[in-house]
């Protein structure tokens, strides 16, 4: 099997081996429909550098060049759609913010290079503020935050409302998983089953996406 092994001492104390893009890619395939598809989410509990994560978002991101990539707004908004859709924890610091950065750096290879001069740095900053809310270091065993003050681990769920709109609810990662009905379904179900959703932690106001970094900021 493709294997990476970052060092000896961190399979030691936390289990990590980084799954090689061949394996990645063949896993993922038997979900094919699901990585190409824009508002499908996913959540990786032990997402290392991005791997997977990574090469979902690469698909997504093909998706919505093939069909938006004329329109620079609606690239724009689909692109932050898909970016918003993808989720992940790893109790290694390092690792979260090589993830963070690896998958900024997807996200804005494709957009500086279909729009060029006109790329907005407006839209840059909505992609980076979403991946350091979406991208946590933390434990996924004890669903708390990792550092010198551990927090219950707590997601945003973004979604596009009338256009230009996002709409944003924060869940805490226990309440998602304790709920019975969510064993078997996807972190914030998008599939329009008649299922339990918890209470949200918080709720903001609808937000155009290019000013969703600036509402912590008010």
């Amino acid at each position: 099997m493709d294997k990476q092994v970052v060092s000896k001492q961190r399979v030691a104390d936390h289990g990590e081996v980084l799954t090689g893009k061949r394996e990645v890619n063949a896993m993922l395939d038997m979900v094919k429909q699901e990585t190409e598809r824009i508002e499908s989410r996913f959540l990786e509990p032990a997402c290392g550098t991005g791997n997977f994560l990574a090469e979902i978002l690469e698909r997504k991101l093909s998706v919505v060049e093939n069909r938006y990539g004329k329109s620079q707004l609606e690239y724009e908004r689909y692109a932050i759609l898909a970016v918003s859709s993808i989720y992940g924890i790893d109790i290694q610091e390092d690792n979260v913010q090589q993830c963070r950065q690896r998958l900024f750096g997807i996200f804005d290879w494709t957009y500086s290079d279909l729009y060029k001069k006109i790329a907005k740095n407006q839209c840059r900053n909505t992609v980076r503020y979403i991946l350091d809310r979406n991208i946590v270091w933390g434990d996924a065993l004890d669903l708390k935050t990792v550092g010198d003050s551990p927090q219950p681990i707590v997601f945003s769920e973004w979604s596009l409302v009338n256009g230009s709109m996002l709409k944003r609810r924060d869940f805490s990662f226990r309440g998602l998983l304790e709920h019975e009905s969510m064993k078997e379904l996807p972190l914030f179900s998008d599939l329009g089953e008649d299922v339990f959703i918890p209470r949200p932690e918080k709720e903001y106001p609808l937000t155009h996406f290019l000013e969703v970094a600036d509402v912590d900021k008010q």
